[in-house]
């Protein structure tokens, strides 16, 4: 099952609720990249997107969440060990 996101995922130096509801989300996108996984069957598969209908949207809400799913892997993973 999809979870539900926004389109455009949280910027900025703290981690927020929506960043800890979506640590998997982040950590799976994260993991897809680094792979070499084509962002299309990406945002398919995660985000329940599909690229061809939709390209705009796919591309932004891919981008932005990998763009955060890259700030957890260098700081915002920092914040989880913190008590909230």
């Amino acid at each position: 099952m999809i979870e539900p996101f926004d389109d455009t995922a949280p910027t900025g130096d703290e981690l927020t609720d929506y960043d800890r509801s979506h640590v998997k989300l982040y950590m799976r996108l994260f993991d897809a990249n680094a792979d070499g996984a084509d962002w299309r069957e990406v945002v398919k598969i995660l985000f329940g997107i599909d690229a061809a209908k939709e390209p705009q949207r796919a591309r932004h809400v891919h981008d932005t969440h990998l763009t955060r799913a890259r700030w957890m892997t260098r700081t915002g993973y920092r914040h989880l060990l913190r008590p909230k």
